[in-house]
């Protein structure tokens, strides 16, 4: 029993990781069962109405998968930052260049959150985790004084709009990595405390 267990639990992997990798290349309006099921290698797609009540449930385990995917990349590096400033930094340089790492994730989100009105509770999060993170920080002093809505709104959409564009330019990792410091640059210098004193 134990056997068949992990064979279904990998067959069950397998699919996920197939249609993710079709849902980036192709998209998901074009990432029909038969198309995925020829990608995993399956004889038929029965294989896959065996594991999944339909495509809807598939796509939910896709997003899943994506999101413990990002978060195992992303979370190390944001939680080894001390400060607001440095954990802000990084989780920017770090969302850039999981692009360059996990190019079909990140490909098959956008497409999924776009295309097929998936939830993702890691992107739906992210505009209260970043007006947290500045409210906080103002509390603390290091950052300056802006209103922390607006800028998660504007933080998150300028952050949308960079990976979703290496994304879709293949962009390479030195590339990459350069984009994450200069928005992380950016980032950083806006949300900074006013300089007092001093010439004008």
């Amino acid at each position: 029993m134990r056997a068949r267990t992990f064979t279904e639990s990998g067959r069950r992997a397998q699919i996920v990781r197939a249609a993710i990798e079709v849902i980036a290349e192709a998209g998901y309006l074009k990432a029909s069962f038969s198309r995925i099921a020829k990608h995993a290698g399956l004889s038929s797609t029965g294989m896959i109405s065996y594991h999944f009540a339909g495509k809807d449930d598939l796509v939910a385990a896709c997003v899943t998968e994506i999101e413990e995917v990002t978060g195992a990349f992303m979370q190390p590096r944001i939680d080894a930052a001390a400060g607001h400033v440095a954990q802000l930094r990084a989780y920017v340089e770090a969302n850039v260049e999981l692009v360059g790492e996990h190019s079909a994730e990140v490909r098959a989100l956008i497409d999924l959150v776009k295309n097929a009105g998936s939830q993702s509770a890691a992107v739906n999060g992210r505009l209260a985790l970043f007006e947290e993170h500045f409210r906080t920080g103002q509390a603390a002093g290091v950052f300056g004084s802006f209103d922390a809505r607006t800028a998660a709104l504007s933080f998150t959409a300028g952050l949308d709009a960079v990976v979703a564009t290496a994304a879709a330019a293949g962009t390479g990792p030195t590339e990459l990595a350069r984009l994450g410091r200069e928005l992380a640059d950016l980032y950083v210098r806006a949300t900074a405390p006013e300089a007092t004193g001093g010439s004008k």
